[in-house]
């Protein structure tokens, strides 16, 4: 269960080219490699929904969320040599990255 003091990290991405499966399925890859980390607490890897409202965003091609205990161990994350790896080795299949980072209240 998520709870206040837990930091959430979640990261959209739009591919250079974004009808192709091949790219989509090594960034989940690469993704899922990336959910070894240890500070990782709990993660989810997926794709828009079928959903069709005006205030839902639909164009990225992967999300990536992940749940830490603390703003110390996003922090700790950051600097990890598995998201180094993983930056370095899928960095060429995204053209746009957002990240919208969140603290409870």
């Amino acid at each position: 269960m998520i709870n206040q003091t837990h930091f959430i990290h979640h990261v959209y991405f739009w591919l250079y080219n974004p009808q192709s499966n091949e790219d989509r399925a090594a960034l989940i890859a690469g993704l899922q490699a990336l959910s070894k980390t240890a500070s990782i607490q709990q993660f989810h890897i997926g794709v828009p929904a079928p959903t069709n409202r005006d205030v839902i965003d639909t164009s990225y091609q992967v999300s990536w969320l992940c749940v830490f205990a603390d703003k110390e161990s996003q922090d700790s994350y950051q600097t990890d040599p598995i998201h180094l790896h993983f930056v370095d080795t899928s960095k060429h299949l995204w053209k746009k990255v957002t990240v919208f980072d969140s603290v409870g209240v």
